[in-house]
């Protein structure tokens, strides 16, 4: 499928979907003018590169997690035997950025508190 076709399917501008393509996570075939040609099962593999992201994954990490998940009535599941242990470090760094900003939202929220008036 084109790039048109590709957008309407996934919901995702065609600017992500290039941008996904120069960081190896998708590799459309290119026609002898140029233009992509996306396989149906780039649409699973963007759904999967969406949902990676909203989970808080770098694109650097998606491009080493996807040749390791396969999807399962909507869930992802792990493939490669390290891959488990690699996400409890991506999640740990995630939850120590979640109290850093918890912190800073409890000062924010003790400032707001102390306005004058």
């Amino acid at each position: 499928m084109r790039m048109k076709e590709m957008v309407r399917r996934t919901g995702v501008h065609e600017r992500l979907l290039r941008y996904y393509e120069q960081q190896g996570l998708l590799t459309p075939q290119r026609l002898a003018s140029g233009y992509r040609v996306y396989d149906e099962s780039d649409v699973e593999t963007v759904h999967r590169i969406r949902c990676l992201l909203a989970a808080g994954l770098t694109t650097s990490l998606i491009a080493e997690v996807l040749p390791c998940i396969r999807t399962d009535d909507g869930r992802l599941l792990p493939t490669c035997p390290d891959l488990v242990a690699r996400l409890e470090q991506e999640r740990e760094r995630i939850s120590r950025a979640i109290g850093e900003l918890q912190a800073s939202r409890t000062m924010l929220d003790e400032v707001i508190a102390a306005k004058p008036g």
